[in-house]
């Protein structure tokens, strides 16, 4: 039998735990319920010194060897991520300076290569994200941005593959890019078999979003928009006009629209075709009901309008969504 699949996970100090220990459980798992299927995946982590590190929980992870051990072939490289806490309050991503020279000559040997959460950030400085499309943390995609404008980041997907190099989003979302790769070496029978022993969400493949509509505004979840803002994931299909969510509130339409988008940074009409977009998605991952009656249930209203919305946010059509999220 052919030897293990090599992963190596790198770590530095101050790491996320679960950006190492959840993808190594993944393929942990998985060699166990292949019953001796195939050879299974062999998983070390690597430090710069060989040292343990301590993690962002304050635990300590033990290495198996120094970077520089790092020799012959590994099959998977990920970089896990560390995040920092400015005085000036915000989240910034730690970029490693000893880990990011080691990646530009270690990443090429490997067959292929990933990071978790701000991992993401030391796979761009090393420059083996230039000109490709990558992921993040949504909080560090617009520090990543701006940092490194030659990559193209999308904060939406909870993982990216492009390519031999894969990016994922924050800390647990390393597991569903884990189990992704499992999928992608043994197939999704053996994939299956993982999330079930696990108990994890199969279903979570990388183009769905890292967060819900009402997650990605910032209004106080006790006040009265964040009442409505809740009110309407609920009911998509009901009149969702600024006029009709202004006389739910007892306000002027023109009140409620400037308070609307003082509260969440966004308008009441993009806010509500976000939900319904969101519902539809949900539909269709979750259900068999046709295109109609998608569209009607979400609030979308008709096939024209559920096809003009898929392709202006997620640049596909529902069928195909269905097709590669169902």
């Amino acid at each position: 039998m052919p030897a293990p699949h090599r992963v190596v996970i790198v770590a530095f100090p101050g790491v996320e735990l679960l950006d190492i220990t959840g993808p190594a459980e993944v393929f942990s798992v998985a060699s166990r319920v292949s019953e001796g299927g195939f050879p299974g995946y062999s998983v070390q982590v690597a430090t710069e010194d060989g040292a343990p590190v301590a993690t962002s929980s304050g635990l300590r992870v033990h290495s198996d060897l120094r970077l520089d051990e790092v020799t012959g072939r590994v099959d998977t490289l990920l970089v896990s991520g560390a995040v920092a806490h400015p005085e000036g309050g915000g989240v910034q991503a730690v970029v490693d300076p000893v880990v990011t020279d080691w990646l530009r000559t270690a990443a090429p040997r490997a067959g292929r290569t990933g990071s978790v959460c701000a991992g993401a950030h030391l796979l761009a400085a090393a420059g083996l994200l230039d000109g490709r499309t990558a992921t993040t943390h949504w909080l560090t995609a617009a520090q990543l941005a701006a940092a490194h404008p030659e990559v193209d980041v999308d904060p939406d997907p909870i993982f990216i593959r492009s390519g031999p190099v894969w990016t994922c989003a924050g800390i647990t979302s390393g597991m569903d890019m884990a189990l992704a790769m499992v999928a992608e070496d043994h197939g999704q029978a053996l994939a299956l078999a993982t999330a079930r022993m696990m108990v994890m969400y199969v279903k979570r493949s990388g183009g769905q979003s890292q967060f819900s509509v009402p997650l990605s505004v910032r209004a106080p979840a006790e006040d009265r928009i964040g009442e409505l803002r809740r009110w309407i994931t609920e009911h998509p299909d009901a009149d969702l006009s600024a006029e009709a969510l202004a006389q739910r509130l007892s306000l002027s339409t023109r009140h409620f629209s400037r308070l609307f988008a003082q509260r969440t940074g966004t308008t009441p009409a993009a806010y509500v075709e976000s939900a319904r977009l969101e519902a539809a998605r949900r539909l269709l991952e979750e259900s068999d009901a046709g295109l109609p009656q998608v569209a009607t249930a979400s609030g979308l209203g008709s096939l024209q309008t559920l096809h003009r919305c898929f392709q202006r946010h997620l640049e596909t059509t529902p069928a195909e969504y269905r097709r590669r999220f169902r």
